[in-house]
């Protein structure tokens, strides 16, 4: 059955869900370790450690919890994906799971800072592991779906891209959004303190984030865009079918490394704008708000150029050039640069990659899941991004045990947070050059033919 094509003004409200749950998602990577493992600056300000900081075997109890939590939501997207792409609901295949999701997912982001302890206690440990598995729940069930309309609502290759384009530019204020944080706390600090500035703060996000996220859920009528054609294979044989897939091997294997690298900075920017730059929590907002500004500057050329070019040199490039921005990180309080200016420096170097790697890898996987669907008459895009979501969620783990384990290493001189940065910068390098291995031109030639012979791609 012919499906209509989706207009940019539904891709914008589809989008809109993309804002919703990157503010929950920054909320949690960017500040999660920072409030339950302070640095010396915020315990000055007034922070309270509520869980223990001690280690076992070499690791944090904040990290095991939120490495934990990221395996538990890489195991959930299969499952989850699989399910999705069998239900049979009179509203579709996906819009149901985003319905159902999106206000449990909030009201557990803002449950993730709230402590039933005023105090270190083994309590607030165990109340906050069960808070992160639930988050990381409500989180697959919303964005697993989610992101299966991707292929569908942009069924040709220039509306996967401008699809791409605009879920980059929502991603990119949501996570701007959760670096506002600091500042809103700060300006409440002296009324409600320190842990209770920033719960108040992210109450607030949380709320508009959970509405943003129902915008979609309601506003699109899967059945007129999307083949809700229910898949007949099971979780298990539609994952191990998907990563029978050599093409998608090898972008997994490049995301793997390049989400380690991000999630490592991402959880690393407090600690690099405090620590080792000298600068208050809330610069790290300032610095943020120009990475995105001159990142949103590159959308438009990024979008044009990948149409004449392809998307593989423009990602291989921004790994290779993010790499360079992790290294130039390191040094940050190191050289004669003042901490400002030095840190201007490194948004603006970050800005390009952001804008390459926020727009085009989503439009790979919805290429690559098409192409498959073509070659195997089944339709299971919900499991193209399960396991890429599998693999990237396994990759933050991996990023969040590193990043608790290596950033204690000379706390008081800084050493530790400059080790991340190092890593980030060899682990994105890595990723580049698998990178180069994807076979671009296989894949878009075999939606190619399809749409000469008339098939619907």
């Amino acid at each position: 059955m012919n499906k209509k094509i989706a207009s940019n003004k539904l891709l914008w409200i589809f989008a809109v869900g993309q804002l919703g749950w990157s503010m929950l998602s920054g909320i949690v990577t960017n500040l999660l370790v920072f409030f339950y493992l302070p640095g010396k600056e915020a315990l000055s300000d007034g922070q309270q450690i509520f869980i223990s900081q001690g280690k076992f075997i070499g690791l944090t109890v904040i990290g095991m919890i939120s490495a934990v939590g990221r395996l538990f939501d890489a195991v959930t997207d299969p499952l989850i994906a699989g399910r999705s792409d069998r239900l049979r609901h009179r509203l579709g295949r996906r819009i149901p799971f985003m319905r159902y999701a999106a206000i449990p997912f909030g009201a557990v982001t803002v449950l993730m800072f709230i402590s039933p302890v005023n105090g270190e206690s083994k309590l607030n440990s165990a109340a906050l592991f069960i808070c992160a598995m639930l988050f990381y729940l409500c989180m697959t069930c919303y964005c697993t779906p989610y992101n299966a309309l991707i292929p569908e609502l942009g069924r040709t290759q220039e509306s996967r891209i401008n699809l791409s384009t605009f879920i980059s530019i929502t991603y990119f204020f949501g996570t701007a959004m959760a670096y506002v944080i600091p500042v809103a706390a700060g300006m409440l600090r002296g009324s409600v303190g320190y842990a209770g500035s920033y719960r108040i703060s992210i109450a607030v996000l949380a709320v508009i984030a959970v509405i943003c996220m129902l915008i979609p859920a309601f506003l699109i009528d899967e059945n007129q865009y999307a083949d809700t054609t229910p898949s007949k294979s099971s979780a298990f044989s539609s994952l191990s079918a998907t990563f029978r897939n050599k093409q998608f091997r090898t972008f997994v294997a490049s995301d793997i490394l390049y989400w380690i690298a991000l999630t490592l900075f991402q959880t690393g920017l407090l600690y690099y704008v405090t620590e080792l730059m000298g600068l208050k929590e809330s610069m790290s907002t300032l610095l943020f708000m120009i990475m995105s500004v001159v990142s949103l500057c590159f959308y438009v050329p990024v979008n044009l150029i990948s149409k004449k070019t392809g998307k593989k040199k423009p990602v291989a490039f921004a790994f290779i050039f993010f790499s360079l921005t992790f290294f130039v990180t390191s040094f940050a309080g190191k050289t004669a640069v003042p901490a400002l200016a030095y840190g201007i420096i490194i948004a603006v170097l970050a800005a390009l990659p952001m804008a390459i790697l926020g727009i085009l890898p989503q439009a790979v996987v919805a290429d690559i899941s098409e192409a498959d669907k073509l070659e195997t008459g089944e339709n299971r895009q919900g499991m193209f991004y399960a396991a890429r979501t599998f693999a990237f969620k396994l990759g933050q783990s991996v990023a969040m045990l590193i990043f608790t384990s290596v950033a204690t290493i000379g706390k008081s001189s800084g050493l530790g947070y400059r080790l991340t940065a190092v890593i980030a910068a060899v682990l994105c390098l890595m990723g580049g050059l698998v990178f180069l291995r994807y076979n671009e031109t296989q894949v878009i030639s075999r939606i190619s033919e399809a749409q000469e012979d008339g098939s619907d791609a």
